[in-house]
């Protein structure tokens, strides 16, 4: 018997599964699916989106050379962008309006948190693809 993804793991817990979509929003990965944002230059994602504690769009594909700039709404609290091995991390800021932006040069699939609200689903991935 196969392995569970982290996908079906997370959905078969129940309660969690909500925790752990909570960063989803709409149109943006709401059926798991991430955004395909490919051939764009740059990428805005909102921190502090819907409930104030969701990233959107959370989770985006994009190309090599894209850059993502997070845009804080002041909604929520702190809250910070710390991708989860060290690859990029912001401040944690409460200011609307304050951005933190990164390139990814190198393609892979980059995890990121709010490390204040990390448990409660704010979460989001950035998979770079050639």
């Amino acid at each position: 018997m196969a392995e569970p993804t982290r996908r079906e793991f997370v959905s078969s817990t129940g309660t969690l599964a909500v925790v752990a979509l909570a960063g989803c929003a709409d149109d943006d990965g709401a059926d798991g699916d991430p955004e395909d944002l490919t051939g764009e230059d740059a990428v805005d994602v909102v921190v502090g989106a819907g409930n104030g504690l969701e990233f959107a769009p959370a989770d985006v594909v994009v190309e090599p050379g894209t850059t993502v700039v997070w845009e804080w709404t002041g909604n929520g609290g702190g809250h910070d962008v710390v991708e989860v091995d060290g690859a990029f991390e912001s401040d944690l800021v409460d200011e609307a309006g304050y951005t933190f932006e990164h390139t990814f040069d190198e393609p892979g699939l980059y995890e990121y948190v709010c490390t204040p609200h990390q448990t409660s689903g704010m979460t989001g991935t950035v998979d770079v693809v050639e």
